[in-house]
Formats: C-alpha cells, sequence, structure tokens
C-alpha cells in the first residue's frame, strides 16, 4: 500500500491503529471496537474493493487474532487488517454488512475457532457434520483419531502396532497424556 494509504491511516485512526510493512505488504493493528470501521475505511476511502478472505489464528493462552486481506484493484494494493478477540469471549463485530464476500469467512472462522460474530444474518455451521461438538482449529482441540487408529507415518520402532517389539508407547502430537487410557 502507498505511504498515502498509510498516513490516511494514521490521520484517521491516530494511536489506535498500529500500522506496518513487510515485504510490500501493509498491516494494520485495531482494536476489535474499530473493526468494521477500518474495513469500511479501506473499502471507501483507500479504494480496497475486493475482499479477498478472512479467517482466524489460534494464538494461545490468552487470544484469537482475526484476519481479512482486502485488495485495492485501481491501485494494484494490498491490505491485512488484524484483531483480536479475547480467548474467554470470542466475540467480533460482523463486516458482511462492508463486504458482502465476509458471510462466508465469517461462518467458517466461527465454526472451526468459535469466534462469534455478531451481527451476522446467519451464523451457523457451514463445512462440519451434524452434531459436530467443538472448534477443530483451536489448539487445544484433541485429534482423537491419532489415539484411535496406528499412526501410519510410523518410523521408529514402537510408533506402530506391528513389526518389531515396541519401545515406550508416546502419543502423538496434541493428544493429551492421559487421554484415551483405560484406568
Amino acid at each position: 500500500m502507498s505511504d498515502d494509504a498509510a498516513r490516511a491511516l494514521a490521520e484517521r485512526y491516530g494511536e489506535r491503529v498500529r500500522v506496518t510493512e513487510s515485504f510490500g505488504e501493509t498491516t494494520a493493528d485495531v482494536p476489535a471496537e474499530l473493526w468494521p470501521d477500518l474495513l469500511t475505511f479501506a473499502r471507501d476511502e483507500l479504494g480496497c474493493e475486493f475482499f479477498d478472505w478472512l479467517t482466524g489464528v489460534d494464538d494461545p493462552p490468552e487470544a484469537f487474532s482475526v484476519v481479512a486481506h482486502v485488495y485495492a484493484p485501481a491501485g494494484r494494493t494490498h491490505l491485512l487488517a488484524r484483531t483480536s478477540v479475547p480467548r474467554a469471549d470470542p466475540r467480533l463485530p460482523s463486516v458482511t454488512g462492508v463486504y458482502r464476500g465476509a458471510n462466508w469467512h465469517e461462518r467458517e472462522t466461527f465454526e472451526m475457532f468459535g469466534v462469534i460474530f455478531e451481527g451476522h444474518p446467519h451464523l451457523v455451521p457451514l463445512l462440519l457434520p451434524d452434531g459436530f461438538e467443538g472448534h477443530p482449529l483451536r489448539k487445544d482441540f484433541v485429534l482423537a483419531a491419532r489415539v484411535a487408529k496406528a499412526w501410519p507415518g510410523a518410523k521408529e520402532p514402537g510408533e506402530s502396532d506391528h513389526g518389531s517389539p515396541s519401545r515406550r508407547k508416546t502419543l502423538p502430537p496434541g493428544v493429551p497424556p492421559d487421554w484415551g487410557r483405560d484406568g
């Protein structure tokens, strides 16, 4: 993004927004309450008419980051918008009124991370089967399939249930030590 855009962001938001540039990509970090305002400003004032994507990032132990990428076709410039929501109550205003394309992405982020987009017109599960419990892209989500069947990528003795005699049984990454053990 141009220096003009960075200057415009600084003039509008002052210390409330942190603008950085890395590898030609401009990033604007804002508090959650400014999220819809930042994206509206990007669309209306910076020419970022194209909504590319939005997703969550699990940033334990305190928060989730929500990241959106928008693009200004006229100037061929990009803006990465970021905010953070607390892990205990992950809520963020929806931006579907700013970019219609955010609808699907907010639903996916809600389903995979548990971030609630307030004001979303239809915040329901999108990809997972009915009755699925949990949010599979959170780092604390237990991957039960790794315990239920043998690890297919076994390279060392004892990593699978067949072949040479096993050493100490180890659990795959992400599985709590006491999970699935019969007491």
